[in-house]
């Protein structure tokens, strides 16, 4: 009854809103000089019930009736040059149009024939709370020195109002954010949020975003953040199978409801509807999500109850507004945007009155856009790019679905080309194919064309165009539809690798190229343009002038075993290198190629180029500061590796947002001191208006003197710049392992360091904490010693509540103005680097920042002037770069095809990134993306295959993935990704290339057994003859099974009744796997729940250890069974593959596991 209740009320909005905007065009059309009024929006609605929006996002609408200003920004790859899109407004004729959508049009003019991207959407609500670039937070995207890729402007066309617009369609990797905003709720404050989103277009990666979410970017901890989610992850709390389904995301918890048994199976339905509105909303100790079909009745609600323990209620907002993304800017969601808003701090709205805004959303009439062209082949699942050889022809189909909600009638379909092309309807020769119908809404027609290229090499748009007769109106109506296309030689990206081993040699890097053609290429002054992900991009490899590629022949890159971190100037006798590993004085060193190439002798090795870091990132002041002309120092993320009297490099030429354009440069400087780096940490405990000390999370690098701003400016909340007059000591900070009790006087505790006997304590959160003092420091985890203290608790803890030990904290040089509470996040630039002399050009944070090392000096100064990346090739040096038959068409100097990135104090080697193959002119050729989404517009394939683990078209990154946790992966592997045959270009990088099945053992094989531990089972198969081991001890076995991965010893020892297990290494496991522990008597399996990454590797079984073990005892997956025994014993870190790569040779790939 309730449902019906809800609907009827809906039903009576919409019939009368609708009503009217009938009666509006019908007027006109008689002969009114008037235009409609603009439609009120979802933010008028909020106003109107007293909820006022603080922030309005859309790139479909104005969500004001009022609202003017432009809707949302875009930049265009060709020229760099802005544009702002903004709301159409109303006119009289010669079709009455209330407007108040995009201007869908102005786009499309302004992107013909290149790439446009997304970079700002401007918040309507009058708060200046635009969403732009993501920065830098606990997790990195794959943009300049960190920050997210910004959405590609054009590829979620849909209709509103019966109006072409353009949603944002979120790639893996890209993401929107204000870490700065205005208004937002804070900590325990009530707020509401809403969001259109597409319910077909979703990923099981976190986290698909819109809402308040921290201003640091950072976890900040359970209850930091309060989002609405869309997804089909299964990890956390998740609804009836197999999803997606509308959530929230709470932090460390996607919340979709509470149990009163703390289970996390919600009685929420899987989304099947195209256009989705979602609502959350939370208040103290409540929080609610409501869900509904865009396009008709009314929203449901999925769950309205209690918050999901104790350490989320209270809950301990921040205010920031994300878009695509998670707290800690997780960036591997997808899903596609098109309005949303939050509502200001206090407000709860009720459930009517979001039914009022669901029902203004129906009335606006979101529609799936009618018009696509695509591959004949490829319909279904367009790649969104088509590439030709000249004066070759392909089929091209355009498609009229028809979505306007009446009969379509006299429906022509065309195919517009460029200057030189041609295009007909195949097996004809008209140029438009017309229907004349009447075609019912829903159904479609189709007309496939033969396109034939001019000879000319072109990147650009073919746009299909669709006309049609509305029956309803007996309007004429048409909408138009681009698809990228490149003509170009058929030299394709054919095969490339990263690193080899064992031994490693972690530069063992190629790029192959092919002619897949049946006539010579002319690739003389072509570029080879390779961008590893977070980097700038300084150079790109250029082929001599001269140089011919026969038809159906390989052209061999390999990188060198060094090349120039900077610049060398001719006279120059030292230079600095990005690599010295293996060289040694009097070797014989090759700097530059082609005519510029020159010899020396080294005559002393000096240290490299270390890797780089990158200018200060602030948060949530920021996420850009400006370091002009002139200036003697700049802040740094990282201050190691610097050393006063040594060179250092300074990035120049990035604009924010960052967009791909043109070439980073740098800038050579002398380290006159070296300072402190920058800090980025929170409060530890809330102060007080008045007071002069603050506690906060981190001191290392703050002096006195140094200036930071706290806060945001929000209700209750106050933005203000305090000054450190002196620097005690930083708090200590972990969180409870397990519940405790009242009366105890114990807690098992995540992580022991750093707490000290006498040490004040607090306990718990804002609702429930108590002061205690440290007895004894023990050991951490739920089942280590713990903490003793005195007094008793009075009152119960759960597991994850805050333990925090205060400090001295900061003493401030005047009283603070506002109160600021724990968890709030700041930043300290530091006294950072200084140098001379100053800047000749204007720095912005995450451009890098690279210590140059103490360089190569030779027996004489060069005779040339060398680029950055230029070779520098040590021919004696064997464990270095690329080695081994053939010797390479042309050797290139950088950079690494790998990035090394820090994350949560670590640094991992991340494989991914983009090539570019250039002709003479810049004309794009050839492109892929491997290992995920790093320039998205160089991308190949249908990029919205959507479920459980799904994230774009990319090619697979050849080698062993990077583990994440203290231990390294076991062993590398030589492997490589390429098309399998060569040359095969379907337009998807995901189906055109192929990575061998290759892993390492974790541990040693002894001769004469038939199974043996792998660090990974992907691509194996029974039946599949694999190659164990290399050069002597090589040889072949056939598989018989294929088990589970794993390979790993005790870190300490485990009881028998225990349910986690301390493990040396988490390299292979997986949830749900079944694993053995130790070996003989001892031995037994059990099945893994979960893993745990930090403070220590960890694994928690499903049901608790029947045996206890001791350090050191074995546990692993099941592995690999072999059809007959090893006759060779074989070391840990030994590779298996099923093939191994063939730089300039023909690509062989097993077609087994497929």
């Amino acid at each position: 009854m309730k449902t019906k209740i809800a609907f009827a009320f809906v039903l009576t909005i919409a019939l009368s809103l609708t009503g009217a905007s009938l009666i509006m065009a019908q007027s006109a059309e008689g002969g009114s000089d008037h235009a409609p009024a603009r439609p009120k929006g979802p933010c008028d609605l909020y106003v109107a019930a007293g909820d006022p929006c603080v922030a309005a996002h859309s790139t479909t609408r104005a969500l004001y009736a009022s609202y003017d200003g432009p809707l949302y920004q875009v930049v265009r790859q060709s020229d760099g040059k802005r544009l702002d899109i903004g709301v159409v407004q109303p006119v009289a004729s010669p079709v009455p149009d209330a407007g108040g959508y995009a201007d869908a049009a102005a786009q499309d003019a302004f992107c013909a024939n290149t790439v446009c991207w997304i970079t700002k959407i401007y918040d309507q609500s009058g708060k200046h709370s635009d969403l732009t670039q993501a920065p830098r937070g606990g997790f990195s995207g794959p943009a300049l020195g960190g920050f997210n890729n910004v959405p590609v402007a054009d590829m979620a066309p849909v209709t509103i109002m019966g109006h072409k617009v353009y949603g944002v369609f979120i790639e893996p990797g890209m993401g929107l954010r204000d870490d700065d905003p205005k208004d937002t709720a804070v900590d325990d404050q009530a707020e509401g949020q809403y969001w259109v989103i597409n319910g077909h277009h979703f990923n099981s990666g976190c986290c698909f975003d819109y809402g308040n979410a921290e201003i640091d970017s950072r976890d900040d901890d359970n209850g930091t953040m309060e989002t609405a989610y869309f997804g089909d992850s299964p990890n956390w709390f998740h609804g009836t199978m197999p999803g997606p389904w509308i959530m929230t995301d709470q932090e460390n918890n996607l919340a979709g409801c509470v149990n009163p048994d703390g289970s996390r199976q919600c009685r929420l339905p899987s989304i099947e509807w195209r256009f989705v509105t979602a609502i959350a909303k939370g208040e103290p100790h409540h929080w609610t999500s409501m869900g509904g079909d865009a396009q008709q009745g009314a929203l449901q609600v999925m769950f309205s109850g209690p918050r999901v323990n104790g350490t989320y209620d209270p809950m301990r907002k921040q205010g920031a507004i994300l878009l695509g993304n998670g707290g800690d800017n997780s960036n591997r969601s997808q899903g596609t945007f098109y309005e949303g808003a939050v509502t200001a701090a206090g407000t709860f709205p009720a459930d009517a009155t979001d039914q009022q805004v669901h029902a203004n959303i129906v009335v606006a009439g979101y529609g799936v856009f009618p018009v696509s062209v695509a591959p004949a082949s490829e319909t279904k699942s367009p790649p969104e790019l088509q590439t030709f050889t000249p004066g070759s022809s392909q089929e091209t189909t355009v498609t009229f679905t028809n979505t306007t909600g009446a009969p379509a009638a006299d429906i022509k379909l065309r195919l517009s080309v460029p200057e030189q092309w041609s295009a007909v309807v195949a097996g004809s020769s008209e140029t438009a194919k017309t229907f004349a119908g009447p075609l019912a809404p829903g159904e479609s027609v189709s007309a496939t064309f033969k396109v034939t290229s001019g000879q000319a090499a072109f990147n650009g748009d073919l746009t299909g165009n669709a006309s049609w007769t509305n029956q309803a109106s007996g309007r004429k109506q048409s909408e138009m539809i681009a698809e990228k296309v490149r003509n170009a030689s058929p030299v394709k990206i054919n095969e490339l690798r990263i690193s080899s081993g064992p031994p490693t040699n972690s530069t063992d890097s190629f790029i192959e190229l092919f002619n897949a053609g049946d006539s010579v290429v002319d690739i003389s002054n072509w570029s080879l343009t390779e961008h590893p992900t977070q980097q700038a991009i300084f150079s790109s490899v250029k082929i001599p002038s001269g140089t011919r590629l026969d038809a159906h022949s390989f052209y061999l890159l390999g990188l060198a075993n060094s090349g120039l971190a900077a610049a060398a100037q001719a006279s120059d006798a030292t230079i600095y290198a990005r690599s010295t590993s293996g060289m040694k004085a009097g070797d014989t060193v090759s700097i530059g190629t082609g005519a510029d190439a020159e010899t020396r002798t080294i005559l002393k090795l000096g240290t490299a180029a270390s890797d780089h870091t990158t200018l200060w990132q602030p948060l949530p002041d920021g996420p850009v500061i400006t370091i002009p002309a002139g200036a003697t120092n700049v802040p740094v993320m990282n201050s190691s590796g610097f050393e006063v009297g040594q060179k250092m490099a300074l990035g120049y030429g990035a604009t924010y947002p960052t967009v791909p354009g043109g070439e980073e440069q740098y800038e050579v400087v002398t380290v006159t001191a070296v300072g402190k780096q920058g800090t980025q940490a929170y409060l530890a405990a809330d102060a007080a208006a008045g007071a002069t000390n603050i506690k906060v999370t981190s001191v290392a690098d703050i002096s006195v003197g140094d200036n930071i701003r706290l806060d945001i400016d929000s209700v209750g909340h106050g933005i203000e710049t305090v000054t450190v007059a002196s620097v005690g000591t930083e708090a200590i900070h972990t969180n409870l392992s397990a519940n405790a009790s009242v009366g105890a006087t114990n807690i098992k505790v995540r992580n022991v360091n750093g707490f000290a006997v006498g040490d004040k304590v607090t306990v718990g959160t804002p609702a429930n904490k108590e002061i205690v003092s440290i007895s004894a420091v023990g050991t951490a985890g739920p089942r280590g010693s713990g903490i003793d203290f005195m007094p008793a608790l009075a009152q119960a803890h759960v597991n994850a509540e805050g333990v925090v030990a205060p400090g001295t904290g900061l003493d401030l040089a005047a009283p603070l103005k506002f109160n600021h509470a724990a968890n709030l996040p700041f930043s300290d630039r530091g006294t950072g680097i200084s140098f001379q002399p100053g800047t000749a050009f204007v720095h912005i944070s995450n451009e890098p920042v690279q210590a140059l090392g103490t360089g190569i000096t030779f027996d004489k100064p060069l005779a040339n002037g060398h680029a950055i990346n230029a070779v520098v090739r040590d021919a004696a040096v064997t464990t270095a770069g690329y080695q081994g038959d053939p010797a390479p068409n042309q050797w290139f100097g950088g950079p690494e095809l790998a990035t090394s990135s820090p994350l949560f104090g670590r640094t991992i080697d991340v494989r991914e990134g983009s090539i570019v193959l250039r002709d003479a002119s810049g004309l794009v050729v050839d492109s892929l993306n491997f290992g995920g989404l790093v320039d998205p517009w160089a991308a190949e394939g249908y990029q919205a295959t959507s479920g459980v683990d799904r994230s774009g078209c990319y090619v697979p990154a050849p080698g062993q993935a990077a583990g994440f946790g203290p231990a390294a992966a076991a062993g590398t592997t030589n492997s490589s990704a390429g098309r399998f045959p060569d040359g095969v270009d379907t337009g998807s990088n995901c189906n055109d290339f192929r990575t061998q099945a290759a892993t390492a053992l974790p541990v040693a094989s002894a001769a004469g057994t038939t199974n043996f531990k792998v660090s990974s089972v992907a691509g194996f198969e029974a039946g599949q003859t694999v190659m164990i081991d290399t050069g002597a001890n090589q040889e072949n076995a056939v598989i018989a099974t294929v088990g589970t991965a794993g390979a790993t010893t005790l870190r300490t020892a485990a009881a028998a009744g225990a349910t986690i297990i301390p493990v040396a290494s988490l390299i292979g496991f997986n949830n749900g796997e079944t694993i053995t522990i130790d070996s003989s008597a001892n031995s037994e399996t059990a099945v893994v729940a979960t893993i745990s990454r930090f403070p220590a590797p960890a694994i928690t079984v499903a049901t608790p250890l029947t045996y206890a073990h001791e350090a050191d005892a074995q546990v692993s997956g099941t592995g690999i069974t072999l059809t007959a025994p090893l006759t060779r014993a074989h070391a840990g870190g030994t590779q298996v593959t099923d093939s191994i790569p063939t730089p300039g040779a023909p690509n062989h790939y097993s077609t087994k596991h497929e």
